[in-house]
């Protein structure tokens, strides 16, 4: 249980920084989408059914306060875990670039689908790509900075909650 509650607090701590960067960012008109964070981790080194709960939190977090139909996160993420939880063994989860990779592809793939599914709504879906593409860009660099922080921060919660190294699947 203090497993469970160490690492939603870490999953809400990100949703709270994203919120708070992209709501400064919006002078700017620049959107950053960190899907993979609230997946990769717990995907690489937590359990299947552990992780996939973690997942679902962070994605009824993400669906909290998006215009979005509700579940649309949670589902976007399910697939995600269940991707990178069965390509784990061909990665090596100490190596924070393996991982930063991983976090990347994960992020790209959920960025383009996620824009694949709500296009519909907008009124000329092609005058938006470009800001799409600006977006994932600088959605990319933010995840290529900050996951190593954040897979940290996730690594020391654990071990505050006495669930180290050693009780990873």
């Amino acid at each position: 249980m203090r497993r469970l509650f160490a690492l939603f607090l870490t999953l809400l701590i990100l949703w709270a920084v994203l919120a708070q960067v992209n709501h400064a960012l919006t002078e700017f008109r620049v959107y950053l989408f960190a899907g993979a964070l609230f997946v990769s981790f717990t995907a690489l080194t937590q359990p299947l059914r552990f992780g996939l709960a973690m997942s679902i939190a962070g994605g009824m977090i993400c669906d909290s306060n998006s215009p979005v139909p509700f579940g649309t996160h949670v589902l976007l993420f399910i697939v995600a875990h269940f991707t990178v939880f069965h390509i784990r063994d061909r990665v090596p989860r100490d190596d924070n670039i393996a991982a930063v990779v991983l976090a990347l592809f994960t992020n790209f793939a959920l960025f383009l689908v996620f824009s694949f599914t709500q296009i519909h709504g907008s009124p000329s879906p092609a005058f938006i790509w470009p800001r799409l593409l600006m977006d994932l860009l600088c959605s990319q660099i933010l995840i290529a900075f900050i996951t190593p922080w954040f897979f940290a921060l996730q690594a020391r919660a654990l071990d505050f909650a006495g669930h180290g190294r050693g009780d990873i699947a």
